[in-house]
């Protein structure tokens, strides 16, 4: 199998991110409470609209703690994709410095302004293209086969409102996130901590990952898992094309 992510900056890269804590919980705080009060508008805005509850669907609460709640959640899932995003902006900046020093090497320089400026625009266009998939194709095909699927069976569709947002919001919270590997990966092949040759050799395992990843990320269920972890394993394999096309040249 290979090794796949040496030792030594797998080592440097975790002291790093121990080093950055008390940062990434103070972004991770912003992130938290400036989505807790849109959050509440991101409510409204689907119990207002069409496009996410099908025809003849009744949404329902059954406590009063559920907007709460569901608040609370949504806030915590943006303060993951901001802590994330920085995560990957950090390495992009310091990560020549980070895995020299772990490789006992000569110390690394910092990436120029305009290396860390494509990543940041890559990270948040990524993540834009992630929503955009969810608003355009997951939610609206998999609240309409839900939907369908209970009609079918004779079922009343009643959706109750904590199940029904907590739904939606994973669904874009995992594209959100999970369209950011292909870039990680691109970072990891840049400072040559993973090679190609390594991720041709455990393509297998890397296919297994991504959909583990897009199972935990997704709402439990497989079809949920299989259109998030796809599009994420799409991205991968153009990923890996695009880092041998600009190292050929």
């Amino acid at each position: 199998m290979g090794d796949l992510l040496p030792r030594a900056e797998l080592r440097g890269l975790i002291g790093h991110l121990r080093s950055r804590v008390l940062l990434l919980v103070a972004i991770f705080g912003v992130g938290f409470i400036g989505g807790y009060p849109l959050a509440g508008r991101a409510i409204e805005i689907l119990l207002d609209s069409s496009d996410y509850r099908p025809d003849g669907v009744e949404v329902i609460i059954l406590h009063p703690m559920e907007a709460v709640l569901l608040r609370l959640r949504i806030g915590f899932q943006l303060g993951v994709i901001i802590s994330g995003i920085f995560v990957i902006c950090d390495i992009s900046w310091n990560g020549k410095k980070i895995f020299a020093k772990a490789k006992r090497s000569d110390m690394g320089a910092r990436s120029s302004i305009g290396e860390f400026a494509i990543v940041l625009i890559s990270a948040f266009s990524l993540a834009i293209l992630g929503a955009l998939y969810s608003h355009e194709v997951l939610v609206p095909l998999l609240l309409d086969y839900l939907s369908e699927d209970a009609s079918a069976a004779n079922l009343s569709s009643t959706w109750q409102l904590q199940s029904w947002v907590g739904f939606v919001s994973g669904l874009y919270f995992a594209s959100i996130f999970g369209f950011q590997v292909p870039l990680i990966i691109l970072l990891l092949l840049r400072y040559e901590i993973v090679s190609g040759d390594g991720i041709r050799k455990n393509r297998g395992a890397l296919w297994f990952l991504g959909m583990a990843f897009g199972a935990f990320l997704s709402p439990p269920d497989p079809l949920s898992m299989f259109l998030v972890a796809g599009p994420v394993l799409v991205l991968i394999e153009l990923a890996l094309i695009f880092n041998s096309l600009t190292r050929s040249q």
